[in-house]
């Protein structure tokens, strides 16, 4: 069963322990942070209380995603948290290898996204063997609500057989634009992990929009 990672950002944050209370019973879920910094990023969103607050009201697995010029000053900063996958953009940071074995010492799981420009061959295959995460941005970063776009399939199907090729078993995630329209389509190139904020939160029922990207 694929995991579906609802995005908080485009959660309530008038009734957030609420809303996270309505995926209680759901399996296979992640809930997905957006970490922004105002800096890589227009847009600015929430930091390390927020975060605390959430991880008490729920046991699902928290899935952080860190667009932020400075990933490695959060590596510490969020690791007493209780948060399982921490990922960073590629295009933030120089030396890739010691980012990824200094989060590999706090967190379960540690992933690379990717912006929509940037093309999937920059990553090498000792950095694939290294991580738990692949993220393939289906947008452009810093905002909910956009379109997605359709190249990101290719990308999927590029890590897909990286991922075959080399024995790997790194899981592929998107995030951006993600509905009951293109989620098929994305599972079937090798989409592990769906992240999906408007398609869920603007629906009526959270249960039926999770089993329709299913």
């Amino acid at each position: 069963m694929s995991i579906v990672s609802p995005s908080i950002l485009s959660a309530d944050f008038l009734n957030l322990e609420s809303e996270i209370e309505k995926f209680s019973d759901e399996k296979n879920l992640w809930f997905h942070l957006d970490i922004m910094d105002g800096h890589y990023v227009p847009n600015l969103t929430f930091g390390k209380t927020i975060l605390k607050g959430i991880h008490k009201v729920t046991t699902h697995k928290l899935d952080a995603h860190l667009m932020v010029t400075n990933p490695e000053d959060y590596v510490e900063q969020l690791s007493d948290i209780g948060i399982h996958n921490f990922t960073f953009h590629w295009e933030t940071v120089t030396h890739h290898h010691s980012l990824i074995s200094s989060i590999k010492k706090s967190y379960d799981s540690v992933g690379i996204s990717l912006n929509p420009a940037t093309h999937c061959e920059i990553i090498p295959d000792d950095i694939l063997k290294m991580i738990d995460v692949i993220l393939v941005m289906s947008v452009n970063p810093g905002f909910g609500g956009q379109s997605f776009i359709e190249s990101s399939i290719d990308k999927v199907k590029y890590f897909k057989s990286k991922r075959d090729e080399l024995g790997l078993s790194f899981k592929i995630q998107v995030d951006g634009g993600v509905t009951d329209k293109n989620a098929k389509a994305l599972r079937s190139v090798g989409a592990d992990i769906l992240v999906a904020g408007s398609y869920i939160f603007n629906s009526k029922s959270y249960k039926d929009s999770i089993n329709n990207l299913r």
